[in-house]
């Protein structure tokens, strides 16, 4: 079977079920056996010269990490890009020291390589092309990744229980992961842009690929599969930047949520352009509406496309998870990224963990004490998305 011939909604129900009734044995519960890597080492994808000042700067490329195992039994390479303030080393361990992500997907088989966007970690933030820099906020981080629980800022919150420590400054855990925080390019369609024109370098380079992206980089993917739908052989969203069109604030109880003033993804789940057919030449040609109830209490009203809506002809053969934690402040409004890839007959699996029986987690799901739980389950599902991408152990 192609991977295009998958009917993702029915794999998704077929997939639940097949969790649910498993029993699900981490590799965190026995000492795991030593990696064995064939190959392993770093390059830079993407950029371009320009003159600043009288001299030549390289800029726009991403740093990548990669390492190849000894038994490589998947055809396909896994591609994993963090998200805002972070860097790639949200993938290759946790603060407390357990590992992480890369290492589960290199145990099964897979190439992984690790990167760092452009302007962030070891791809160098040039302030006079990339302009300002937001740095790390203590307490935002607290409220946000590791302690949600007592901020209680969204509905979801009080669920929060898997971060590996207090959560707070002079825990080794919570002191750990503040120290791998680093700034960020201020511009989001900047970010965006960047990151598009790299990743499709690094794609070009090393072949096709499944994209693992997180947070801010979910909307990187889209715009990457968009140009590249050929080279981009599965997405993995973890909760991706959303919602579609408008950042959704966090307000005082009762309300909870409330639009922000301006559109910060003019083109629905990018603020860089997208290919729709009809086509879009301006974001204004996207006639959208707010859902006039939420579809539960403790959600947020989606903006969506008026019908007949516009399609996104170069997604609609890949296949998409969308993943998202009980207790993270995309538990609100994840559904709705959903909502707006369905009406653009784009069909992704849809997974919330709490449903699944996998509680606690919140937005730094990599880092939290189940982390291999949940890798195990993105694991699960690809294998029943692309079949036969398995190789022959050599």
């Amino acid at each position: 079977m192609k991977p295009s011939s998958i009917k993702l909604p029915a794999l998704g129900v077929a997939f639940a079920f097949a969790i649910g009734a498993a029993i699900l044995v981490t590799s965190q519960s026995r000492e795991a056996e030593p990696l064995s890597i064939a190959r392993q080492g770093y390059f830079f994808s993407g950029g371009k010269y320009s003159t600043v000042n009288d001299r030549q700067v390289l800029s726009g490329h991403l740093y990548v990490e990669f390492q190849i195992p000894a038994k490589q039994t998947q055809s396909w390479p896994v591609v994993m890009i963090h998200g805002g303030g972070q860097s790639g080393t949200n993938f290759t361990g946790t603060p407390d020291g357990r590992e992480g992500w890369s290492h589960f997907f290199l145990r099964k088989g897979y190439a992984v390589y690790v990167v760092d966007q452009p302007g962030r970690g070891r791809a160098a933030y040039d302030a006079k092309l990339y302009g300002p820099a937001t740095g790390p906020a203590l307490e935002n981080i607290q409220r946000r990744f590791v302690a949600p629980e007592r901020y209680n800022l969204w509905p979801q919150a009080r669920l929060h229980s898997q971060w590996p420590g207090t959560g707070a400054p002079g825990d080794a855990v919570f002191d750990q992961f503040y120290a791998s925080q680093v700034p960020s390019i201020q511009d989001f369609t900047l970010q965006q842009a960047l990151n598009r024109d790299a990743l499709v370098a690094l794609l070009e380079k090393i072949g096709p690929a499944i994209l693992l992206t997180h947070s801010q980089s979910g909307a990187f993917g889209w715009p990457v599969a968009n140009a590249k739908p050929d080279l981009v052989k599965a997405i993995l969203a973890v909760e991706p930047n959303g919602p579609p069109f408008f950042n959704s604030d966090n307000v005082p109880a009762p309300e909870w949520f409330r639009d922000a003033v301006t559109q910060a993804r003019p083109w629905g789940v990018t603020s860089v352009p997208l290919s729709y057919s009809p086509a879009a030449r301006e974001p204004s040609d996207l006639a959208i509406v707010r859902q006039e109830k939420p579809d539960a209490p403790d959600l947020v009203r989606c903006w969506i496309q008026k019908s007949p809506a516009r399609q996104l002809p170069n997604l609609q053969n890949i296949p998409i998870l969308i993943l998202t934690t009980e207790a993270s402040y995309h538990a609100p409004y994840d559904h709705c990224t959903v909502k707006f890839l369905e009406q653009a007959g784009v069909h992704p699996t849809f997974m919330k963990l709490g449903d699944m029986g996998i509680h606690g987690n919140g937005h730094m799901a990599m880092l939290e004490k189940n982390n291999m739980e949940i890798a195990d389950i993105m694991f699960r599902w690809l294998t029943m998305a692309l079949p036969g991408a398995l190789k022959k152990t050599k």
